[in-house]
């Protein structure tokens, strides 16, 4: 392993939850050997990116209740293509190259759980998207 991803997975945090074991499909594996621990490493950097987000499309976000919040969040992953594709590149850009190998194998379905994970993690801290909370 190059010196860039030894670097890379000690950066990782630990998520205990996040079981691996012999009989999981590869697919699954992957989401938690290493989406997982990204997500939750990028956690700040995805925040300030939807905060971002927030702003260049004029804070209407701010104007909606707390379900509605949630669904825009869905709604903005799923179908602003620019704007998960800028997403899916800051999850990419820290796989080490043997996690990139075995993600092109699969792109699209492991695109499908990064997206999920990168929704979930956004949702579960939504209230550090409030307008007042300073990044």
């Amino acid at each position: 392993m190059n010196p860039r991803d030894i670097n890379l997975k000690e950066l990782r945090p630990e998520i205990p939850s996040a079981k691996i074991s012999e009989n999981m499909n590869p697919d699954e594996r992957f989401q938690n050997e290493t989406l997982r621990p990204i997500a939750k490493l990028q956690d700040g950097l995805l925040l300030a990116a939807f905060r971002n987000y927030i702003t260049k499309h004029k804070n209407k976000f701010y104007e909606l209740n707390l379900d509605n919040r949630l669904k825009y969040i869905a709604n903005t992953i799923q179908k602003d293509i620019k704007f998960r594709n800028s997403l899916k590149g800051m999850m990419i850009g820290q796989f080490t190259l043997e996690e990139y190998e075995r993600y092109i194998k699969n792109s699209s379905a492991l695109n499908k759980r990064m997206m999920n994970i990168v929704k979930e993690r956004l949702q579960s801290n939504i209230q550090l998207l409030e307008r007042d909370m300073v990044y």
